[in-house]
């Protein structure tokens, strides 16, 4: 089998078999929630997955409603499935500003087709988490926004990070996006169980994009050198 056809099938079969979630908290699976969802991923995975290689692994937090929450595929909006995947898509517009970002880099690092196939974006909860707020409104919400939340889903995201790593994914290093609580977070998790080599956190994209706009071009520099690096041995 081929590292995307592996892809198509983890995405297949996720279902999120964890703890029963805090009250106002849920989980979004858009590989069962929307048959359109799938088709991007199996389009995306045999254009660009489509070889026996390894990859490298970008860890994020956990996929965003408007990201891959809808078009099935990591840091990835619509607007950016269309212009950048080539993948057509008639539905709903969606603009995520991660995705933004990710994007400009991929392109600064040689294009989409050279960056993955050196690279596969995941998270170590797969699945998008929403939270109703005090207005009733849907919101992001990430796997360790509360101790409970994390509690719940920490046996899950074990068993994906397995599975992840199964598909073909080379070992020596990870790559996190986010240096505060995902980076910490996914140190204690291969403290704890050896998945990985090391593990070099990089600023998250919404950070950068909401934060550090003015400073972005060092930033997709700054991530290009450090994804270099991870081959050159």
């Amino acid at each position: 089998m081929t590292f995307g056809e592996h892809v198509i099938r983890f995405h297949e079969q996720l279902i999120y078999s964890g703890s029963a979630l805090p009250n106002g908290i849920g989980v979004i699976n858009p590989f069962i929630e929307s048959t359109t969802a799938m088709d991007n991923l199996r389009v995306f995975a045999q254009r660009y997955l489509g070889d026996q290689k390894q990859r490298r692994i970008i860890l994020g937090i956990n996929p965003s409603r408007l990201g891959a929450g809808v078009t099935g595929i990591p840091f990835t909006d619509t607007k950016r499935l269309v212009s950048e995947c080539k993948i057509p898509y008639n539905g709903k517009q969606t603009h995520e500003i991660s995705s933004v970002f990710m994007y400009e880099m991929i392109n600064a690092f040689g294009g989409v087709s050279d960056f993955y196939s050196q690279f596969y974006i995941n998270s170590p909860f797969p699945l998008a988490i929403t939270k109703i707020n005090s207005e009733g409104k849907e919101i992001n919400y990430n796997y360790y926004d509360s101790a409970a939340l994390t509690k719940a889903v920490y046996p899950f995201i074990v068993k994906s990070m397995r599975q992840l790593i199964d598909l073909g994914i080379a070992t020596d290093t990870c790559f996190c996006l986010g240096t505060g609580q995902n980076a910490k977070f996914l140190k204690q998790l291969n403290d704890d169980h050896g998945f990985f080599g090391k593990i070099i956190p990089l600023e998250h994209p919404r950070f950068i994009m909401q934060y550090k706009s003015a400073s972005k071009s060092l930033y997709i520099e700054k991530y290009i050198q450090a994804l270099n690096g991870a081959w050159q041995k």
